[in-house]
């Protein structure tokens, strides 16, 4: 499965967006300096009902689109 057949798939599952993920996230308070990819997934899983495979395609996305920054994106 491509990338964007896991970004599309995600849509068609929650009705959300990368984007409305974001916002939504922004309002939880889950977006933080430094954050670890478990504690995302994590909630991911829980608000979305997403599996392990696109929590992480949505951390990658979330990654290359600068929305959130780790010590290795720092490099």
């Amino acid at each position: 499965m491509s990338f964007e057949a896991y970004l599309d798939n995600i849509v068609k599952k929650t009705g959300k967006t990368p984007m409305h993920m974001r916002d939504e996230a922004i309002q939880q308070g889950i977006l933080t300096d430094d954050m670890k990819a478990t504690v995302f997934t994590d909630w991911l899983k829980n608000e979305y009902q997403l599996g392990h495979g696109h929590a992480m395609a949505m951390w990658k996305y979330f990654i290359d689109h600068q929305w959130i920054i780790t010590k290795h994106s720092k490099l």
